[in-house]
């Protein structure tokens, strides 16, 4: 068995930097779009792994094997059961998470000692007002 290597070291550094109060959006949002994550797959066919919260899915990923394999015993492994993963970069799974018809959002490191995540980006439905004359 071969160890995986991604490239997350920044989003990390940007989420420390969150953490520590003095973290700037803008940046934690691009080292999340050029970093390499985790994606659990399950099914026979490969899908993305969601978890439901509210009305919202959240595409799980994860900073590296550590992260996903303590995010997996949390849950419960099965010792026979294979997990796979697929390694995509943070914009692929912005522009997924957005293409998905119900909203989606996307959670780094959950269950982690420093989960984030990128929610959906919602839009108000206008609201048309009727005047009375």
């Amino acid at each position: 068995m071969s160890v995986i290597d991604v490239d997350s070291g920044r989003l990390r550094s940007e989420i420390a930097a969150f953490y520590a109060g003095f973290g700037a959006p803008t940046e934690l949002s691009a080292a999340f779009e050029s970093s390499a994550l985790l994606v659990p797959l399950i099914g026979p066919e490969d899908r993305v792994y969601t978890l439901e919260s509210g009305a919202v899915q959240w595409l799980c990923a994860f900073t590296g094997v550590a992260e996903y394999a303590h995010f997996m015993t949390t849950r419960g492994v099965v010792a026979e059961q294979e997990y796979r993963f697929h390694t995509f970069l943070g914009i692929r799974l912005r522009e997924f998470a957005a293409a998905q018809t119900d909203p989606t959002g996307v959670a780094i490191d959950m269950l982690s000692a420093a989960p984030m995540v990128f929610p959906p980006v919602m839009t108000e439905e206008p609201t048309t007002r009727h005047g009375h004359g």
